[in-house]
């Protein structure tokens, strides 16, 4: 009998992202547009996936999020935490 493994969810750095978009005082839709400017092809379904934390973000995605809200990845990943 095959051994089925456990998926577990990952750690979502979606509310980390939302905080600092409101915090620079950015919609979605803009974002997006930034994103759009560095040729990405993102959608605002997905980026709003990214921060519901049901969408995996890419790390190209992940730069161009800290050039665009201002900030460096210590501030992305505060308080996010690896639980076994």
């Amino acid at each position: 009998m095959p051994q089925k493994l456990k998926q577990t969810q990952d750690i979502s750095l979606g509310n980390n992202l939302r905080k600092l978009r409101n915090g620079a005082n950015l919609t979605q839709e803009q974002v997006i547009a930034q994103l759009q400017l560095r040729n990405f092809s993102i959608s605002r379904s997905a980026y709003s996936q990214i921060e519901a934390g049901t969408y995996n973000i890419r790390i190209s995605e992940l730069i161009a999020l800290a050039e665009i809200f201002h900030t460096d990845y210590n501030t992305i990943f505060d308080g996010l935490t690896y639980k076994k």
